[in-house]
């Protein structure tokens, strides 16, 4: 059985009652754990299965594949700020989609983690902006070793990635840009 940290990043259904959990950890990296019974009425993973989640999480590692069994979630911080406005809950979703496109499965990943969960810290009681998404890109480039001198760094993830999220641009055009760039 393994403990340790996680943000909760993904959830699909698997059947009627249980899902799949995907999670960012800073000993284990991305895993994915199977919730059964997760969605029963009275189970007691109900309302702690939810994006953003920071929770300790108990789960027994696959005896084959990549999916773990989750056996026991404790709620540490919901980061409810975050779901306070759209702007917040959209920089959050796009950090987790950069972090799920830029990493690997069971691959130990604890500044990542930390990256994560420190924008979700900064959501959680500051509105979103430019600024913020921008910061979480270069910290991100620098913490994956792909910054290149005199290049942007959503340059440098484009060149990962092959193409950016989509909900970049809407959110670039939705948030207020940077104090430097607001006075010109």
């Amino acid at each position: 059985m393994n403990q340790t940290h996680a943000i909760l990043l993904r959830r699909t259904r698997l059947t009627e009652t249980s899902l799949i959990v995907t999670w960012l950890t800073p000993e284990y990296g991305r895993i994915k754990t199977v919730a059964k019974g997760a969605l029963r009425p009275k189970s007691q993973m109900a309302g702690i299965l939810d994006l953003f989640h920071l929770c300790d999480i108990q789960f027994q590692p696959a005896r084959s594949g990549d999916l773990h069994g989750l056996r026991e979630a404790l709620l540490l911080n919901p980061y409810a700020g975050v779901r306070t406005e759209y702007p917040r809950i959209a920089l959050g979703a796009y950090a987790v989609e950069l972090i799920e496109r830029c990493t690997e499965t069971n691959a130990p990943l604890p500044e990542i983690f930390d990256l994560l969960e420190r924008a979700l810290r900064f959501l959680d009681s500051h509105a979103a902006s430019q600024r913020a998404l921008l910061h979480f890109e270069s910290e991100l480039v620098r913490l994956l070793g792909i910054t290149q001198p005199g290049v942007l760094p959503e340059i440098s993830l484009e060149g990962l990635l092959h193409r950016l999220p989509r909900a970049r641009n809407e959110l670039l055009g939705r948030l207020a840009p940077p104090a430097s760039q607001a006075r010109t």
